[in-house]
């Protein structure tokens, strides 16, 4: 079974930067998809940016040209950089595997993102 742990969370001012990390137990980029949900106070989970078994990206409209995902296949980690913060992003961050051969879905247990002056 896939583990997922993040970190990098925290407290920033609007116009700064974060970059999170989802350190996972096994390797997790083949052939799956790997990426970075959302969840803010009363709404629901969604994507935020996803890196998918073929090697593309998808980036929420919402983040496009703030947020950056990457990994790094030697690690087993996937990253989310965060740029040009807003308030609107405070959010629990959680890292996400879906593995494509089960259709298993594999979540990390969340890191809070606070974006607020």
């Amino acid at each position: 079974q896939v583990q997922l742990v993040e970190s990098g969370g925290g407290w920033v001012q609007p116009g700064g930067s974060l970059r999170l990390s989802c350190a996972a137990s096994t390797s997790i980029f083949s052939r799956n998809n790997v990426g970075w949900y959302r969840q803010a106070p009363g709404k629901q989970r969604e994507l935020v940016a996803r890196i998918t078994g073929g090697g593309s990206t998808n980036y929420a409209d919402s983040v496009k040209g703030r947020f950056t995902i990457s990994g790094d296949n030697a690690k087993n980690t996937v990253y989310l950089q965060m740029n040009s913060l807003k308030p609107e992003d405070t959010a629990v961050y959680y890292c996400h595997v879906l593995i494509i051969a089960t259709y298993e879905n594999v979540w990390g247990q969340g890191t809070q993102v606070t974006v607020s002056s």
